[in-house]
Parts: structure tokens; C-alpha cells; sequence
């Protein structure tokens, strides 16, 4: 299977290792929602930037597999654009779809298959999705969260092999969890053998709120800080609650690469509609 460190290879300009490989490519997903043909040229655009080090695999719904196909072949990419397919069409729909991945091997590189659990997380549809993904494909799970037994579901999915992810937003204020969910989550991750990762609902580095919605938002540097936190024994919820991004960023800073590589060891990437917003963030908080 691959790994996280396998996803984090450095980018040309020596991305610091906290960063390395972070941003998933999620263009296609709300509350972005880009046309397919934008989402490719943006993507080819920002993996031959500066900061193409940042910048982790494309996610694309299997609905959207033979349009994302069609885009490329027209933008003829100088090699294979690395993908995490979303299985929006249920888990018998991945046969079909990796097939037409590997006919498609010029355009396409599979890195992973992303989908929702039953709300039963049982044993028996994890070991479906073991059979029907290969063993080199990293498989990521979201539990639903529930007031009861969804922690047990993540360390379910990772017994499993698989890497659980963490819904950090949506639609309603309800969709982005409480800070003492996310700690407790945190609190979970850490001690399992795979790494975790969260879905395209932090829009910013530092928590806040969405200019939009008018909902709080978790800060994708937040959960970096609380990971390294939780790791070492010092105030998870302190980190996730903070909006003082100077002092998140100087923690963030203060690691060292054996430090930012065992965070990340835990906390693999987190999904973006854009690479310019998280690298704006991070340069503005300098950290690039």
C-alpha cells in the first residue's frame, strides 16, 4: 500500500516537511464545485508552480471519472496526474471505475479510493472494500459521526488497513465538528497504524468564520498544531480553539523535521477547493 511518506515526496523548491503533500485537490467538491475542464487546468497549472510541492493528489467523484478523462486528454498532461477517486456511486461501482483508470494509465495515476461507511461500520463491508481495492491504493473510510460508537468505527476502519476521514464541514453548522469532537478524534488518530484525513470543509489555516455561511470553521494549521499537541502531551483544545495565527504559526515554525514528520505521520492531508488560498495563508503566516 502507499504510503503518507510516499505522497509527501518533496516539491522542486524543498517544501518544509509540515507542508509537504498537504492540499488535496478537491476543485471538484463543494462549496467550490468547479466545471471539470476549469478544475484540470487549474490542477496542471499549480502541479508546474512554485509551490507544486504543497499540492497532493486531485480527488474527482467515479460520476465524474469519464468527464475528468475526456478534459485530460484534451490538456495531454507531460505525465499521469495523481487521483483519489470518491466513490459517490456506491462501493459496487469501483470495479467499473478502476478499470477504466487502468486503460486510462497516461492520464491517470491512482493513489486512493475515498468513501462514506454504513452507518454500521461492520467487518464484513470493510473486507468488501479490501477486495475491491488493491493492495497499492490507499483506502480512506469516513465513519458517520454519532454520539455513540463512531470512535469505535475509526478504529475499526483502521484495523481494517484503511485510513479513517474526518468530516470538517458542510452545509450547516452542524456538519463542522465541535472542538471536543475533533479532540477526541485527535485523540484516537494518534494512537492507531494509519494516518487520518478531513474533507474540503477548512477553507482557511487559522479557525474562523466562513465569510459566507457566517459558520465557524476549524484551521487546517490548528489541526496541525493540536496533532503535534496530542503527540507530545500539551493542550489539544487550546490549539483547535485559537484564532491567534502568529502564535500557531510560530509553534508551527518551532518543530523540527523529525517533529513535523511524526504529525504528519498522523494528519496526511485535508482537502481544498484551491492551492492558492492554503499557500496565500501560509506565506502570509511565514511558513513558505
Amino acid at each position: 500500500m502507499s504510503s503518507a511518506v510516499e505522497l509527501r515526496a518533496p516539491g522542486p523548491r524543498g517544501i518544509p516537511p509540515l507542508f509537504a503533500r498537504l492540499v488535496d485537490d478537491a476543485a471538484l467538491f463543494p462549496p467550490g464545485s468547479a466545471q471539470v475542464a476549469q478544475a484540470v487546468d487549474d490542477h496542471l497549472a499549480a502541479r508546474a508552480g512554485e509551490y507544486s510541492g504543497v499540492l497532493g493528489p486531485m480527488l474527482c467523484q467515479a460520476s465524474r471519472l469519464a468527464e475528468l478523462i475526456t478534459e485530460l486528454a484534451k490538456a495531454k498532461p507531460s505525465e499521469p496526474v495523481p487521483l483519489s477517486l470518491v466513490c459517490d456511486t456506491g462501493l459496487g461501482g469501483v470495479p467499473k471505475a478502476l478499470s477504466i483508470i487502468e486503460g486510462r494509465q497516461e492520464l491517470l495515476a491512482l493513489r486512493m479510493v475515498e468513501m462514506p461507511a454504513p452507518s454500521d461500520v461492520d467487518d464484513v463491508w470493510l473486507e468488501r472494500v479490501s477486495e475491491f481495492v488493491p493492495e497499492d491504493v490507499i483506502r480512506v473510510v469516513e465513519p458517520r459521526r454519532s454520539p455513540e460508537g463512531w470512535l469505535e468505527g475509526i478504529k475499526r476502519v483502521a484495523e481494517h488497513g484503511c485510513w479513517p476521514k474526518l468530516r470538517t464541514g458542510g452545509p450547516t453548522s452542524e456538519s463542522v465538528p465541535p472542538v471536543d469532537v475533533v479532540a477526541d478524534f485527535l485523540a484516537t488518530v494518534s494512537t492507531l497504524s494509519v494516518p487520518f484525513k478531513t474533507t474540503a470543509g477548512m477553507q482557511a489555516a487559522i479557525r474562523g468564520a466562513d465569510p459566507e455561511t457566517g459558520f465557524m470553521q476549524h484551521g487546517f494549521l490548528n489541526i496541525l498544531v493540536a496533532t503535534a499537541r496530542c503527540l507530545s502531551g500539551g493542550d489539544v483544545r487550546d490549539a483547535l480553539s485559537s484564532d491567534d495565527g502568529e502564535a500557531l504559526a510560530a509553534e508551527a515554525n518551532s518543530l523540527s523535521d523529525a517533529a513535523a514528520t511524526a504529525v504528519r505521520d498522523v494528519f496526511a492531508s485535508y482537502g481544498s477547493c484551491s492551492l492558492t488560498g492554503p499557500v496565500t495563508d501560509l506565506e502570509g503566516l511565514g511558513l513558505l
